[in-house]
């Protein structure tokens, strides 16, 4: 399971995420979440510094996608 759960992470890391409808964008952030989420569960067990780093970036990721989500403020 936590094999498959990588390789997941990675192909998501990996996904470009420029010409995206909203509609990815929104299905792109769940899926960040739940792998984030996931991948916290195994965390919680093994302590390891290499799950961190991993939900770190899938994080940072999940940011600007909602950041894009969000569109610019109005002054």
């Amino acid at each position: 399971m936590t094999e498959d759960l990588f390789i997941q992470a990675k192909e998501f890391e990996n996904k470009p995420m420029s010409h995206m409808s909203t509609s990815d964008r929104v299905e792109a952030s769940r899926e960040a979440k739940t792998l984030i989420l996931s991948i916290n569960e195994i965390y919680k067990k093994t302590q390891d510094s290499e799950l961190m780093d991993l939900m770190k970036r899938l994080t940072d990721k999940k940011r600007k996608i909602e950041k894009r989500l969000k569109g610019v403020p109005l002054v």
